[in-house]
Formats: structure tokens, C-alpha cells, sequence
């Protein structure tokens, strides 16, 4: 079951097909809407349902804009930086509704939020963001400790006796061998509060797709990257990283 998961990779193209669905589909509603109301906005202002037409064309077209400058950047082509900020804003609003357009597709949330993480790791690296490793955050959750370990790990990853019952002892290994700063965090509290303290250029997530997803977006404009967790166990109970992943991932992003 663990290998089973963790080579289904997720398809980048869908999620970016589906954002594009949607769009396509809230701009027939915006017209539909539009159209309705003509003659009662034509009462009030003979302009404005041209007024108003324009700003739902601009809107349409933005957001499109919006999702096209997420390819460039993906396809490694020239691509608006400033764009980005917009792109995270537009997910929040149409994400539940490309959820619901998915399931009638019998497309699942969860493919669709490992999509987003795929799309979004791959223009991180198409960017050609590196840092040092003591610029370098990895953030990991709680659940990868091992549910009977006595010892507390949250905020002082160091109490870990490295005894090989989980992964939090791999990966603070791997924190000596190169010199990233390390946190198991228990939510989005205190992985603000050690943001802050430590001023990261960048910042690797271990999690599930939706935690990934959603902390992608909180961190922005800090550049993140994100690597799946194994559930063999179901969620947030006794899960795992493949660290031949986290490596390959930490060897793309740290510099000397």
C-alpha cells in the first residue's frame, strides 16, 4: 500500500484544465447574470450594463491570464512574477468550485489538490529558486512521530532519540548533514511564529495534499515547496516520507 501511493504521481495538467473549466463556466453565469438584468440596469443608467459588461470581460480575461501565466512559468517559458499573487487569490475563489466540477468528472479533491502541488513545485524549480541551507525551513507534521513515542518533539525536534521508529529521526539527521533549519509543527500557529523567528528564503513542507495546498498559499510571498506524506495508516496517524524524495527535493534547492 505505501509503495502503491507514494509512485502515483499527480497529473499536473488537470488541475490547470480544470481551473480553466471553471472559469469558462463562471463567466457564463457572469453573462447569464448580466443578460437577465439588462433592461433593469439600463433603467437606472442607460451605461451601465455596458459598464458593467466591460468589467466582466476585463474580470474573464484576467483570470485567464491569471491561469496561462501559471503555464508559461510551468513550461520554463517568460512568465509575469506579479501575476502569481493573483494566481493564489483566484485558487481560493474557484478551488471549491472546481471540486464540485471534478466530482461530476469523478475527479477527487484530493487528485486535484496534489495537482496544484505538482504544478506549483514545478514553477518553484522553474523559477531557479536556491538558498543556502540555513536558509532553508523544512516544516513536517506531527503526525510523521510515531503515535506511542513518549518523548516531545513539537518545537524542539531535538528531544528525538533517533531510534528508527519514524521518519523525524532520518530527517533531523539529514538537518546535521546540511544544516537546515528543522520544525515538527502542530499547526499554522507555531510554523508562523518560527517563520518569523528564523527568516527563511524558502521553505520545504512535508504533508498531506490539502495541508500543502493550503500552507503553499498562507506563506506566499515566500517561496515553498512541498513533498506528500505517506498514509499507510489513514491521515494524520503514523505517516511516513519517502526521504529518497525529501533528498532529491533539498538537492534541487540547497546551494554551497
Amino acid at each position: 500500500m505505501i509503495g502503491t501511493f507514494a509512485f502515483a504521481r499527480p497529473k499536473k495538467r488537470l488541475f490547470l484544465g480544470l481551473m480553466l473549466v471553471t472559469e469558462f463556466i463562471a463567466a457564463l453565469v457572469l453573462y447569464g447574470m448580466w443578460k437577465i438584468t439588462y433592461l433593469g440596469l439600463s433603467e437606472i443608467y442607460d451605461k451601465l450594463p455596458s459598464m458593467l459588461g466591460a468589467a466582466i470581460i476585463s474580470i474573464s480575461i484576467f483570470s485567464v491570464g491569471v491561469v496561462v501565466n501559471m503555464v508559461l512559468a510551468m513550461e520554463g517559458l517568460p512568465f509575469l512574477p506579479l501575476l502569481r499573487r493573483y494566481s493564489y487569490a483566484l485558487i481560493r475563489l474557484l478551488f471549491p468550485i472546481s471540486v464540485r466540477i471534478g466530482k461530476f468528472f469523478g475527479i477527487s479533491r484530493r487528485q486535484l489538490e496534489g495537482s496544484f502541488i505538482a504544478v506549483s513545485n514545478l514553477i518553484f524549480l522553474k523559477c531557479g529558486i536556491k538558498v543556502k541551507a540555513d536558509r532553508l525551513l523544512v516544516l513536517v507534521p506531527h503526525c510523521l512521530q510515531l503515535a506511542t513515542c513518549p518523548h516531545k518533539i513539537t518545537r524542539d525536534p531535538n528531544n528525538c532519540k533517533r531510534c528508527g521508529g519514524c521518519n523525524i529521526g532520518d530527517l533531523m539527521k539529514l538537518s546535521d548533514e546540511l544544516g537546515f533549519h528543522f520544525l515538527v509543527a502542530t499547526g499554522g500557529t507555531l510554523a508562523r511564529q518560527f517563520v518569523k523567528k528564523t527568516r527563511p528564503k524558502a521553505v520545504l513542507a512535508i504533508a498531506c495534499e490539502r495541508d500543502l495546498m493550503s500552507g503553499i498559499q498562507d506563506v506566499y510571498p515566500l517561496p515553498a515547496v512541498g513533498v506528500l506524506n505517506i498514509r499507510p495508516n489513514g491521515p494524520c496517524y503514523n505517516t511516513r516520507v519517502d526521504m529518497d524524495d525529501v533528498r532529491k527535493m533539498l538537492e534541487k534547492i540547497i546551494i554551497d
